[in-house]
């Protein structure tokens, strides 16, 4: 059962949660107000506190990344790494392109086309142990850009994204923070607990996406500026917010399906052609050559860089507008990515997706940073300086100065434009749609909050967006972006911690369950094959051969599946079980079940689910292409077991009904004798594909 309230009861519809949504939104409102009416004084506090956080809480930020790196990992080669994001008859929605597009838009947006150009010719100028030698320079400056948008920020990303799609599609709970907790607290999260985390996750999540649109709001800007004479200033910025979060919402409104799927797929064909023309109308080998040495750099020097906190110089100030500010940048997007990884990763394994997100876009972030990024140092080396020290002055005209050096400048500043309008909306419509989930009771996880709740977070983010920008102007105002993600990701850094012990301990109590099935092994094969009543030989090849219609399973379900329940819930009941038996459903739908509660620990729920599948060729009873037959398949909490109960006697089911009752004792046994005992919910109605 969905456990959605603090009654535990699934609502009969999507609704709002009054607690997160008021505490989140007017938190957010009031602070946005405040920075626009008393700009100076809130910029000076904002700094301060910002100042206060860095100077205290600097180790702690490297530290925590390095350990979310190591934690995803670990879980992925584990014998976790094979557990589905859902049960375990579930299949991946979207194919791996249209997932590898999503990952990558929603993940990184806008910034990399500000960081692209400026952060390589900035940290070349200005890194704090820069080497005399030019050219070791220019590869330490490619180094740090790797290490600020590599594989730790995407670690952060896959441990969110991995925790909220395990409890809710294998756990049928909210697809919120909160869920992640459950097997530390319980039903306590749908408490203070819970509403407490999830503000801190719309909280945080609001201002890291701000911080994204205001950064690409600055950089456009000074686009139209430069294409269009348009003048760069507080107006033009309104106009450009206003436009963004219109477009946002009408992506958003459309749905993952429909307008976020498209518009990623067509982003990264747009940002791949622009990569493409940057490598072949430029120094193709040397750009070729220098990606190679720039992974062989980050992978050779990862640890030295993710560990260095400059504790023995006076680096204080590039710390907190590079390092930490992107360590707390990538965790106050932590919620925001990892439930849009989530909603799009239903079905795949846990190592399917630590593969897939710590590889695919972070490949594609590499080659963009190192073709875009030596490329502009190329040109600040050999003959630029005025390139580069143009980019030093003003780095959001970074990517249009480079392009004003390349052929067809015209075109690819339109595109580039147009690229980063489209990663503004998809940033944008992804945000409005996962905050309006985070702060919604839905009645089903695989469901989205109704459309004028992402329409009213579209508007939020644009007004703390302008708010922020509203607190400075020029450098200025992103600094005040920066200093707000900074302040935001500390509270929810914790909750990270929170959610690693929360999975690791469901992950664990996954172990126990296929420990106590292997335990129990034996006795299911005796049971199939020699216990009483067994099939004889020549019985079993003809059933190996048989391919029954929907009618001839649905028969055998009443006849021998369901009087199996009966007699095994009449025993249970003697000996002082509370059970039920039900069949329901219409037809694929229409199963039979039984269901022991078990007090405070998980309850047996077994059932039995008609499956449809395709004939094969080479069975003798198909007579026509594309012909079905069905299976009926045992289904636990965690999905479908992977048998079918077909033709087996009575006999037969009710011993299969006692084997898994056992292996579930078992599993029941191994958790409390564990150190740190924790429980789950029941689970999601069977099946969901």
């Amino acid at each position: 059962m969905s456990q959605t309230s603090s009654d535990n009861t699934p609502p009969s519809e999507d609704r709002l949660n009054p607690i997160v949504f008021y505490g989140s939104a007017i938190t957010i409102v009031l602070f946005s107000l405040w920075t626009i009416i008393f700009t100076s004084e809130a910029q000076a506090v904002i700094n301060a506190v910002q100042g206060w956080i860095s100077a205290t809480f600097g180790w702690y930020y490297f530290l925590t990344v390095l350990l979310y790196l190591v934690f995803v990992i670990a879980v992925a080669l584990s014998r976790f790494g094979r557990i589905r994001l859902g049960p375990e008859q579930s299949r991946p929605e979207f194919n791996l392109f249209s997932w590898s597009a999503m990952l990558f838009s929603a993940g990184i947006g806008i910034g990399v086309i500000f960081y692209g150009i400026a952060e390589p010719i900035l940290q070349y100028n200005n890194a704090p142990d820069r080497p005399a030698d030019d050219i070791m320079a220019a590869r330490h400056a490619m180094e740090l850009t790797f290490l600020h948008w590599g594989i730790s920020g995407w670690a952060i990303y896959s441990l969110v994204g991995m925790s909220l799609a395990f409890f809710s599609y294998r756990y049928d709970l909210p697809l919120t923070i909160r869920s992640a907790l459950y097997p530390l607290f319980g039903n306590r999260i749908h408490g203070w607990i819970g509403h407490t985390v999830d503000v801190a996750a719309v909280v945080a999540t609001v201002f890291g996406i701000a911080a994204a649109l205001g950064i690409g709001i600055v950089q456009l800007n000074f686009g139209m500026n430069y294409m269009f004479g348009i003048t760069a200033n507080i107006w033009t910025q309104i106009f450009l917010v206003v436009m963004i979060v219109g477009f946002a919402t009408i992506s958003a409104v459309t749905g993952v399906e429909k307008g976020i799927r498209r518009l990623s797929e067509f982003n990264i064909l747009l940002a791949i052609a622009l990569l493409a023309f940057v490598l072949f109308t430029g120094n193709t080998l040397f750009l070729l050559n220098t990606f190679v040495t720039n992974v062989g750099d980050y992978v050779k020097n990862f640890v030295g860089l993710s560990t260095d906190t400059f504790s023995f110089g006076d680096s204080q100030g590039w710390l907190d507008s590079w390092t930490l500010f992107f360590w707390a940048w990538w965790i106050a997007w932590g919620p925001f990515v990892g439930l849009f990884l989530a909603r799009i990763s239903r079905g795949r394994t846990i190592a399917e997706f630590v593969a897939g997100t710590m590889t695919l876009p972070i490949l594609f972030m590499m080659i963009w940073m190192s073709l875009l990024g030596n490329s502009a140092l190329d040109l600040a080396m050999n003959g630029g300086t005025d390139f580069g020290q143009q980019v030093m002055d003003n780095p959001p005209s970074g990517i249009y100065l480079f392009l004003a050096q390349m052929p067809f400048p015209l075109i690819t500043t339109i595109a580039v434009t147009v690229l980063g309008i489209v990663f503004f909306v998809t940033s944008g419509d992804s945000g409005a749609l996962v905050l309006s989930n985070f702060t919604s009771y839905l009645k089903n996880v695989n469901s989205d909050a109704p459309v004028w709740m992402r329409i009213l977070w579209a508007v939020i983010i644009g007004v703390l967006t302008l708010a922020l920008l509203l607190a400075g102007s020029g450098t200025s105002g992103l600094a005040t972006l920066q200093s707000a993600v900074v302040i935001t990701g500390l509270p929810f850094s914790v909750v990270l911690f929170f959610m690693m012990a929360g999975l690791w301990k469901a992950l664990q109590m996954e172990a126990f369950k296929f420990d106590s099935q292997r335990v129990s092994l034996p006795g299911h094969l005796s049971s199939r094959t020699g216990g009483r009543d067994a099939v004889s030989w020549t019985r079993r090849v003809a059933r190996a051969m048989s391919f029954p219609s929907y009618r001839s399973v649905m028969r055998y379900l009443d006849s021998a599946v369901r009087p199996a329940m009966d007699d095994v819930a009449t025993e249970l009941r003697e000996q002082g079980m509370e059970v039920e038996v039900f069949t329901q459903g219409e037809g694929d739908e229409r199963h039979a079940g039984l269901r022991v509660a078990l007090g405070e620990e998980p309850d047996f729920n077994y059932q039995v689910w008609p499956r449809r599948f395709q004939t094969p060729t080479f069975a003798m009873r198909a007579s026509k292409a594309n012909s079905d037959y069905y299976r009926l398949e045992v289904f636990l909490t965690e999905g479908t077991q992977g048998y079918d109960l077909m033709d087996y006697s009575k006999a037969q089911v009710i011993d299969d009904i006692l084997d898994q009752y056992e292996s579930h004792l078992h599993f029941l046994h191994l958790n409390r004798v564990a150190p740190g005992e924790s429980s789950l919910p029941d689970g999601p109605e069977q099946p969901s594909n």
